[in-house]
């Protein structure tokens, strides 16, 4: 039997290693009015080992100053007095730098800044969407850790199932991204573009993904890596065909694949992907009765919302899916 002193010398190493680990808890106000349940709800089903919403736990495997941090995001509030808690899980210590990238981290993902009233209050206008937003009252649209990753999303979805993309996703995600192993378990966190750049065009054609949509990844990645694209510049441009404009002159990437990363990965909720054949089946359930609309039928029904159109079509997609009427 070891010794007392030998005892205390590993109980000493166990707490050391424990301490080390970054485990930290983290308290947030969203500003209000703002629904977790409803805002988190697009993510269930998601893969638990890395991201997913269970009905009461949001969990996501997300980079904090390079580190691969598994947050765990639980509901503490009301609809019109949210709060959230955050618990941040890693295998190394977490410095107040991190806990601040985390709270930012966050409050991008869930757009927790974001004030609904004015949304809210120019839908009044337009009694479809202000029916909509009645029943769907505090929703949030998500936003994406970073512009790559919305960009690498929406490439996955040009022209197939979101069905099959998000299984290509997953794929993805799993044999590039970097693993944490925590508590027993493995977690994923997205592919950084040094990652994909250094991925075969083989690899990527095995997690489903055609010849020509990996040589879109790999290629645009190597662009992300080398420094020659600023994906994240973008966020400073005060106009939204400027962005199109220049994403569209990069190989693989039109004004569809512009559009669903401007919503996702930049927060601009004056965009709408007016070609997406599912946005269109949407919107026609509750302007045209399900007829068959053009996406240029889709964007004169959209200037009725203004600056609003991609956070109106986001509730729209959302109802529809909900079944609501």
């Amino acid at each position: 039997m070891p010794s007392k002193s030998l005892r205390a010398k590993r109980s000493k190493r166990g707490s050391a290693r424990r301490h080390k680990e970054g485990r930290v808890r983290l308290t947030m106000k969203p500003v209000p009015p703002f629904d977790f349940d409803l805002s988190a709800m697009i993510f269930s089903g998601g893969d638990p080992q890395i991201r997913s919403y269970d009905g009461d736990i949001y969990c996501h495997i997300l980079r904090v100053n390079g580190k691969p941090v598994l947050f765990t995001i639980k509901s503490t509030g009301t609809v019109d007095e949210p709060g959230l808690s955050v618990e941040l899980k890693s295998r190394e210590e977490l410095s107040p730098a991190d806990k601040k990238v985390a709270r930012q981290s966050v409050n991008l993902l869930l757009n927790l800044d974001m004030d609904l009233e004015p949304f809210y209050k120019a839908m009044r206008k337009d009694p479809i969407m202000a029916r909509v937003v009645k029943n769907l009252y505090g929703l949030k649209s998500p936003t994406t850790p970073t512009v790559f990753e919305a960009l690498i999303d929406s490439i996955t979805e040009q022209q197939i199932s979101l069905v099959a993309a998000h299984s290509m996703q997953r794929k993805l995600i799993r044999a590039f991204g970097e693993k944490l192993k925590l508590d027993g378990k493995s977690y994923f966190a997205f592919p950084t573009p040094e990652e994909l750049a250094r991925a075969s065009l083989p690899s990527l054609r095995e997690c489903g993904l055609s010849g020509r949509k990996s040589e879109y990844i790999k290629d645009i990645s190597a662009l992300v890596a080398a420094g020659t694209l600023d994906l994240e510049k973008f966020k400073a441009y005060k106009s939204s065909e400027d962005i199109i404009d220049e994403l569209c002159k990069i190989r693989g990437i039109g004004v569809w694949t512009s559009e669903m990363t401007m919503i996702r990965g930049l927060q601009r909720m004056d965009a709408i992907p007016a070609d997406d054949l599912g946005l269109r089946v949407n919107i026609s359930h509750f302007y045209r009765k399900g007829e068959r609309l053009t996406g240029e039928q889709l964007r004169e029904i959209a200037e009725r919302w203004g600056k609003w159109r991609g956070l109106a079509g986001y509730y729209l997609l959302v109802a529809y899916r909900m079944g609501l009427d």
